[in-house]
């Protein structure tokens, strides 16, 4: 199994985050990638028509994406219970939507400063995503009781967001004012898988 890999994407790392959790990570090779939202990798658009990563390849030969599909994927080959039945399974699904929901205003915010020219960037859309970002780490905040202690890819996917946060957005001062979440991730964080995929300068 290959992956088109970037190790500062967070959506690429949830990825990895589910392989290592199923012990799956040592059987996906990865493949260096120049993903970007306006110059497109033509590795990976012959492979996936939208250019972006996370892109997986399976040993059959099929192309999965995004990472949605990808760590569902991987759960069923690992046999795994990320992706719960039953009842538990649509607050997990949800759990993942929120915090890929944060992650995309949070990709968006930072493409508007570093990719846009200076001329045309636009300081509302800015402090538009980033209240996203602050209701969604509110709501998490309220419902810590709902995901502690809980590993499946609702949390996975909130682990990644946070981890994605410190990373580009270091400045965002999180923490203080949601001290249980802040727990939670000091807790989750140390998990080997979260551990093994942390960004180059997280």
């Amino acid at each position: 199994m290959r992956i088109y890999y970037s190790q500062s994407s967070p959506f690429v790392r949830k990825v990895m985050v589910c392989a290592h959790e199923l012990g799956l990570a040592d059987r996906i090779e990865h493949l260096p990638s120049a993903a970007h939202p306006v110059n497109t990798d033509t590795s990976i658009a012959g492979d996936n028509p939208l250019g972006q990563v996370p892109t997986f390849l399976t040993d059959d030969g099929h192309a999965l994406y995004d990472s949605r599909v990808i760590c569902e994927y991987l759960d069923v080959l690992g046999g795994g219970s990320l992706f719960p039945t039953g009842a538990a399974r649509w607050p997990a699904l949800v759990r993942q939507s929120e915090a890929d929901g944060l992650l995309d205003a949070a990709l968006l915010a930072r493409y508007e400063g570093a990719v846009r020219p200076a001329e045309h960037r636009w300081a509302a859309w800015v402090d538009g995503q980033m209240r996203k970002i602050t209701r969604t780490l509110d709501h998490f905040e309220a419902n810590i009781a709902a995901i502690d202690g809980v590993v499946d890819i609702g949390t996975i996917s909130v682990g990644c967001g946070l981890g994605y946060l410190d990373f580009r957005f270091a400045d965002l001062g999180w923490r203080p004012s949601r001290p249980k979440l802040a727990d939670w991730y000091a807790r989750f964080g140390e998990r080997p898988s979260m551990a093994a995929t942390r960004p180059p300068a997280a």
